[in-house]
């Protein structure tokens, strides 16, 4: 497509693009609610009034490649599989990955990791860290998001606890079961932003 490298006067000035602009604004809000107050009234359910979705009440389906919270992978033991060979560490772009190795009691292993973060303020959700893996320890196969916290970043921080309970629970439970749970805590922390009588458990991460 060839763009026009000169604009007319009218289009120079704006009033008549801000006249189209508002034009369309105020059509598709006219449209939006009277839809809206016919589908109270049980007509033209059919035709939907806006794409909006009532979150967290409301969920919308995710495409199977959707690349969302990470969890450490567990063999059929239970056990972790990372082993702590720091490539995907080291192939994260936002440096968001915190390892830190240690021996394992089986001689058979080398090391394991002893401790294992990642902070989602930092984390830009790129899959680098799936490819980079060589044992598959790491996915991003959850199809949840990030949840909204206080304010307080560490809240944001995910450990190796949790990375792992929530493979636990996807192996389970699946995954819409998941979803469930995400969705609930979503709920909750919107019902109790700030309450300190709401139990620790429901702001910890999944």
């Amino acid at each position: 497509m060839k763009r026009r490298e000169e604009m007319s006067f009218l289009e120079r000035i704006y009033i008549v693009e801000i006249c189209r602009g508002l034009t369309v604004t105020c059509w598709k809000l006219i449209r939006n609610f009277s839809l809206h107050m016919l589908h109270l009234i049980g007509l033209k359910r059919e035709q939907p009034a806006m794409a909006s979705i009532l979150y967290p009440n409301e969920r919308r389906p995710y495409a199977a490649r959707y690349r969302g919270r990470h969890r450490l992978t567990l063999d059929e033991h239970g056990n972790i599989k990372c082993t702590s060979c720091f490539l995907c560490a080291t192939a994260c772009p936002a440096r968001c990955i915190y390892i830190e190795a240690a021996e394992h009691d089986d001689p058979e292993i080398e090391k394991f990791p002893d401790r294992y973060e990642i902070d989602t303020l930092l984390c830009i959700y790129c899959g680098y860290c799936v490819e980079a893996c060589p044992v598959d320890a790491i996915r991003m196969d959850t199809g949840i998001h990030p949840e909204v916290y206080p304010p307080d970043p560490r809240l944001f921080i995910e450990d190796k606890e949790t990375l792992m309970r929530r493979s636990r629970v996807l192996e389970d439970l699946g995954k819409d079961a998941l979803f469930d749970l995400h969705m609930a805590r979503m709920q909750q922390i919107e019902k109790h932003p700030d309450d300190p009588d709401v139990p620790d458990e429901d702001r910890v991460p999944l």
